[in-house]
């Protein structure tokens, strides 16, 4: 039995592009059509998208991506998930009085990864310039794009906010003191202007395209964007959900030291597929660890509706996420097991915990020598932070006193909720390049926005424990565990999807 349970696979001979907006899908597709390849598009597809959708993800964000060049049979990872300030500490915030890092704000502000991720794509992948991925972007900051439903709920769920607090985001977001309408043309062109000053002080470096991206690199981490981001953090005291307003900890100098790395991926090979995903800074890992769960379990002969099949996979999920709290955490700062976790005699053990009745506790593994443990309370007042949250992670609370029974905890949102996600791009070409990608960060609801430059900052700092032994512990320098998962498979060893 073969029946359809997700999205479609999408076949074609001269190139696919798929994204979560059509403007953007449209972009990446214009591209390939002037003669680019995948990673060109991309570039160009991953601008449009920080434009179309601000509710999802913007300039100050991240954006880790997978790459598969046809030409060298490799799959790589361009990690752009910025790290922590210097100046982020569990000693700093405990001086401020907080056992968590707030989920809006300033003060889980990491550098934004997500341009440079996009520079290195294009110079060691790309073929075009910098003009012409940027242009189709800056076009629309200027002269507007419509504006879809889910960026209008989003604003409403923070109007009060931006009305009493933050007033840049109001000014940007609530024209006549109401948000922007579904359908509406609405245009950044104070963000326009910052990606045409970026591109204008790149082609002072003349006409080699390589120079020009390297230019546009400094311009960003080391030039105007980083020196006008380092002033707000100094001089702005941002109400978050704390219920109390903090500066920022993010400097120009923390910018200027950062730059995307590219790494091997993880892989898991699964039949006649290999399976590739970022790094244990990333839950990328989890798929990984699941599959290795169901090998042998007989999944695949399952009907993919029927209630067996969804049990065994739930309760697999259940195990491999388990063991992304217990374990995941940047490697460059701290052992993860990640041979062991994906080892079969392993998952031959964790697997028997699978029964017919479904699990309701959290259950990681044991591996020698590690033995940090989630602190299940920690957890679930993170989780009421995220009770009002706008779309994804960082967190939209109210900004109140305690809540009843909670002393010296934030009361959450009592807004409503907005169904929330973020933006992906897959691509691939006539060549058999291919792009998987999950841009997210830097979103309206995160923090204000920062009027030189028409984007705010990102709050992906917020993942950190302020628990020195947590592998996801909070380290000046250091990734935060990002849930950021893009993907790509190769089948019989040949490159097959991007997920």
């Amino acid at each position: 039995m073969n029946r359809f349970t997700t999205r479609p696979e999408i076949l074609g001979t001269f190139g696919v592009v798929t994204s979560t907006h059509w403007i953007a899908s449209a972009v990446g597709m214009g591209i390939l059509e002037k003669g680019g390849n995948a990673f060109d598009a991309a570039v160009a597809t991953g601008f449009a998208l920080q434009c179309v959708e601000p509710h999802l993800n913007g300039p100050g964000g991240e954006a880790p991506i997978l790459v598969h060049s046809a030409k060298s049979k490799s799959v790589e990872v361009i990690c752009g998930q910025g790290v922590a300030p210097q100046a982020a500490t569990i000693a700093a915030f405990d001086k401020l009085g907080l056992d968590l890092i707030p989920g809006t704000g300033l003060l889980p502000a990491t550098v934004p990864g997500a341009f440079d991720a996009w520079m290195v794509l294009l110079r060691d992948w790309g073929t075009m310039t910098l003009a012409q991925v940027l242009e189709p972007a800056i076009g629309m900051w200027m002269n507007g794009f419509p504006v879809v439903p889910r960026m209008t709920e989003t604003i409403q769920t923070v109007a009060t906010l931006f009305r009493d607090h933050w007033k840049t985001s109001a000014a940007l977001y609530l024209p006549g003191g109401r948000p922007v309408q579904p359908g509406t043309i609405f245009a950044n062109p104070t963000l326009g202007n910052t990606y045409m000053r970026v591109l204008a002080e790149a082609q002072t470096a003349g006409g080699d395209r390589i120079a020009q991206i390297e230019a546009a690199r400094r311009t960003w981490y080391k030039g105007f964007v980083a020196e006008a981001i380092d002033t707000f953090c100094r001089t702005h005291a941002v109400m978050d959900v704390s219920g109390r307003p903090h500066k920022g900890l993010l400097t120009g100098d923390d910018m200027a030291r950062w730059q995307a790395p590219v790494e091997a991926p993880l892989t898991y090979d699964y039949g006649r597929y290999t399976i590739a995903k970022c790094g244990p800074w990333n839950q990328g890992p989890v798929l990984l660890q699941q599959l290795a769960l169901l090998a042998g379990t007989g999944v695949d002969k399952l009907d993919p509706t029927s209630p067996e099949f969804v049990h065994l996979v739930t309760e697999a999920a259940k195990l491999a996420f388990a063991d992304r709290e217990a374990f995941y955490g940047d490697p460059d700062f701290t052992t993860v097991p990640m041979q062991t976790l994906l080892s079969k005699s392993y998952n031959d053990a964790r697997r028997k915990l699978i029964t017919d009745r479904a699990s309701l506790e959290l259950r990681p593994g044991i591996v020698e020598g590690l033995d940090w443990r989630l602190d299940v309370g920690a957890a679930t007042r993170r989780a009421d932070l995220k009770k009002g949250a706008g779309a994804g992670e960082p967190t939209v609370g109210a900004l109140a006193g305690p809540s009843p029974g909670r002393e010296g905890e934030p009361t959450t949102s009592k807004m409503g909720h907005v169904r929330g996600d973020t933006v992906h791009l897959d691509i691939i070409d006539r060549h058999g390049n291919m792009v998987s990608a999950t841009p997210s960060g830097g979103w309206l609801q995160s923090s204000p926005i920062i009027a030189e430059l028409g984007l705010c900052l990102g709050t992906r700092g917020q993942m950190f424990w302020l628990d020195a032994k947590a592998p996801a512990a909070l380290v000046p320098g250091k990734r935060p565990r990002s849930t950021l998962s893009p993907g790509i498979a190769l089948r019989d060893g040949e490159a097959y999807l991007a997920f």
